[in-house]
């Protein structure tokens, strides 16, 4: 039986997915999950600005700050 013959290109491709699976599934969630943390900040940050109880608001604002920089971090961290 004869052996698959690979271009370097797709080689290189599939060393690489090889070596960390799912890569490109992990960074569509984490820009997902960043762009819904963002969606909502600025939602809060709307809400607080048209002067609505900041008691309540904070928390989760800091929340939806708290996810977009977690989201950010583990970009980051996946590609290096």
């Amino acid at each position: 039986m004869a052996k698959p013959s690979f271009t370097p290109e797709q080689y290189a491709r599939l060393k690489a997915e090889a070596q960390s699976p799912y890569r490109g599934l992990r960074r569509f969630v984490y820009v997902g999950f960043g762009a819904s943390g963002l969606i909502g900040a600025f939602i809060f940050t709307l809400q607080l600005l048209a002067g609505q109880d900041a008691l309540r608001l904070l928390p989760n604002l800091a929340l939806q700050l708290g996810l977009v920089a977690l989201m950010v971090y583990l970009y980051r961290w996946d590609s290096g």
